[in-house]
């Protein structure tokens, strides 16, 4: 009767666990569910509690912290960009310069170049080896030159209208108007090259590219510290926000400064320029005028082996003597 009892008794007991685990194992989830939302309630509570000068620093502070890994994030993007940047292949050169030359334009325009050079060359000189020298230089040399020359000529014309194109966008955004609508403005109305330049920027945007990214891609066309800036500023406003015409503000002022300070320093260092010229081309201007009176006296050093190697070591150390004189006249700001 007592074996009865204790076993019974025992398998009432397991029934009751097994029902609690049972129970258990099917509550748990609903459970952990809401321990989870009472800790958040709990968290919102006690941050809403907060006093409203802490909450508002947590948010400066979180602000903050966004904005600095934005920026670490564009400066490695524009340091990559950069480096790029220094050595530029020539379809991005002849892209920057304006020009609509594909590869096989560039050698034909080339080769052109070295015969033309070569052919004066030769009627000039009447040497072979004197005539073959200035074609190589001018079929390698003078297609670059030209590429470059009017590659430094568009950028300074960039640099002068961008202050301008700024304070459009500014004005826009003041009256309502989005980031989107301005540069389209910018792209029907401004002078050349940045009408041409936005233009191409909203045709990117328009095929799906995000605006920080297709403001990025100017960088890549006009490599310079003011479009850096620029760029800078709206893809810091796109990933963080703030008060965007403020910012152009700002940034228009500091555009217009380095713009005065250019010129100062070009007014500044012109006199020094004008003395390098005229220090380089004395030797020339003499010669010519010596070739004039005295032509056999100077002919010497054309037509003798020791007068061609003196010759040659004049024109060498003219040349680093105008390499001197260009790096001490230059002012990098």
């Amino acid at each position: 009767m007592f074996n009865q009892s204790l076993t019974l008794l025992a398998l009432i007991v397991l029934a009751a666990l097994s029902a609690g685990a049972l129970a258990y194992s099917m509550l748990f989830k609903r459970v952990n569910n809401e321990q989870a939302i009472s800790k958040r309630l709990t968290a919102f509570t006690t941050r809403n509690a907060a006093p409203p000068e802490r909450r508002a620093i947590a948010d400066i502070s979180a602000r903050r912290k966004n904005i600095q890994d934005s920026i670490k994030d564009f400066e490695a993007k524009q340091k990559a960009i950069s480096k790029q940047m220094k050595a530029p292949p020539m379809g991005l050169r002849m892209q920057q310069a304006g020009l609509q030359w594909t590869k096989r334009t560039y050698y034909i325009v080339s080769i052109v170049s070295g015969i033309v050079f070569g052919v004066l060359g030769l009627v000039v000189s009447g040497k072979l080896l004197i005539a073959l020298g200035v074609a190589i230089i001018g079929g390698l040399g003078f297609p670059r030159w030209f590429i470059n020359f009017r590659r430094k000529g568009r950028m300074n014309k960039f640099m002068d209208e961008l202050p301008n194109a700024v304070d459009v966008i500014i004005r826009g955004i003041k009256s309502g108007l989005p980031l989107g609508d301005c540069l389209r403005i910018i792209s029907t109305e401004a002078a050349e090259p940045v009408r041409s330049e936005f233009k191409l920027m909203v045709e990117t945007q328009q095929l799906g590219v995000p605006i920080a990214d297709a403001v990025a891609k100017l960088y890549e066309r006009v490599p310079s510290q003011e479009v850096n800036f620029f760029v800078t500023v709206i893809a810091i406003q796109s990933k963080s926000g703030g008060n965007l015409s403020e910012a152009l503000s700002n940034l228009s002022r500091v555009l217009r400064d380095r713009k005065r300070m250019k010129a100062k320093i070009s007014a500044m260092s012109m006199e020094a320029k004008s003395s390098a010229g005229i220090i380089g081309s004395l030797p020339f201007i003499v010669s010519t005028l010596v070739y004039l009176t005295s032509p056999n006296y100077i002919l010497l050093l054309f037509n003798t082996r020791v007068g061609n190697m003196i010759l040659i070591a004049g024109l060498v150390y003219m040349f680093i003597g105008i390499l001197v004189m260009r790096k001490m006249i230059n002012f990098d700001f």
